[in-house]
């Protein structure tokens, strides 16, 4: 089997190049990523491997069809860059519904403690030798509220450490698991409740029609005053704009982002000597509460391991027997799991 794989960056390809070799599945790496520019690097394979910012709408479709592709492996949890829609009964998309929920949320907490105790302030200001302490006041995370939106793997490992924090957890879910409610650090509430409670708000839930700009003017008016943003899922969970006023009107305390609705144009990619022309993006990142990281919430060694070996995996599983527990279909109005590995 010959696999095209795009957007290739260093630490991709130990993991996929050991599975694949042990697997039989030839991968060829490239850089750049998946549009409809680059789609015919994948003429003369069974199928393409990508990411989250590679481009899988309608027009690469067909050209994938076309060319006889059969699968397109996402490297990854999330689809919403794949049009699922015109997938359907064309082609077979695979994914990776979990490797790593413990590296999204540790990396979530991270982000939460470096801002709320400045320790990103700390460290510039003492490598220039400079121990003053004022305006690095932070505050306890014990005690206080955070509301948790998406309660899957992710969001129950994030709830679990908040709850060794000793904060309460505000829950909400479109289908809550009731069982991790215990009745005193952790209940589920409608989402008008949560904004109006927490302290903290963590989005840890897919983006779909029904999530996309979750955060926006309306439900930020809803929140608590100086509330904290925590969004390592999706960006266009969150509508920047309505985020960077929040924070200029001082609704919004602080926002910790490892994901930007705009940033399949920067992520992954080095800017340092280019001046950014997204100036939404420049103003959050100016901004003096808020933290970016460049959509690295999933990189540890263990989530690479997982990665490689799922995909690699569902590859080999598909071309097999022609199913997949991991294979994505459009049923009934709305996108999940394949429940028969069997979508056309």
């Amino acid at each position: 089997m010959k696999f095209a794989f795009f957007d290739t960056k260093p630490y991709d390809r130990p993991a996929f190049e050991r599975y694949g070799e042990e697997k039989g599945i030839k991968f060829k790496f490239y850089e750049t990523k998946l549009t409809e520019d680059t789609v015919s690097l994948a003429n003369g394979y069974d199928g393409v491997c990508v990411f989250v910012n590679d481009t899988v709408n309608a027009a690469v479709i067909d050209r994938l069809c076309e060319m006889g592709v059969k699968v397109v492996a996402l490297r990854c949890a999330g689809f919403n860059n794949v049009d699922m829609k015109y997938a359907y009964g064309k082609i077979h998309v695979l994914r990776v519904p979990a490797y790593s929920p413990y590296a999204v949320a540790e990396h979530t907490i991270a982000m939460l403690l470096t801002s709320v105790r400045r320790i990103h302030k700390a460290y510039i200001r003492t490598r220039d030798f400079n121990f003053s302490l004022a305006g690095m006041t932070g505050f306890d995370l014990h005690g206080k509220t955070v509301g948790v939106i998406g309660t899957g793997k992710i969001g129950r490992v994030f709830i679990n450490i908040c709850r060794g924090f000793g904060m309460k957890v505000i829950a909400y879910d479109k289908f809550p698991a009731k069982e991790i409610e215990d009745g005193e650090s952790v209940k589920y509430a409608e989402l008008d409740e949560l904004f109006a409670k927490s302290d903290i708000i963590s989005l840890h839930c897919p983006l779909t029609e029904d999530t996309y700009h979750l955060i926006n003017e309306e439900t930020i008016d809803k929140c608590k005053k100086g509330v904290i943003l925590l969004n390592t899922s999706r960006g266009a969970l969150v509508d920047a704009e309505a985020l960077l006023s929040g924070i200029k009107d001082r609704k919004i305390g602080a926002a910790c982002l490892d994901v930007y609705e705009e940033e399949a144009d920067f992520f992954f990619e080095d800017f340092s000597g280019r001046i950014i022309s997204d100036d939404t993006l420049a103003r959050l990142i100016s901004m003096p509460n808020v933290i970016v990281s460049s959509h690295q919430a999933f990189l540890t060694n263990e989530a690479l391991e997982n990665i490689a070996e799922t995909t690699v995996n569902n590859i080999v599983g598909f071309f097999e027997s022609g199913t997949c527990p991991n294979e994505l279909c459009y049923r009934c109005g709305s996108t999940e799991d394949c429940k028969t590995g069997k979508c056309f």
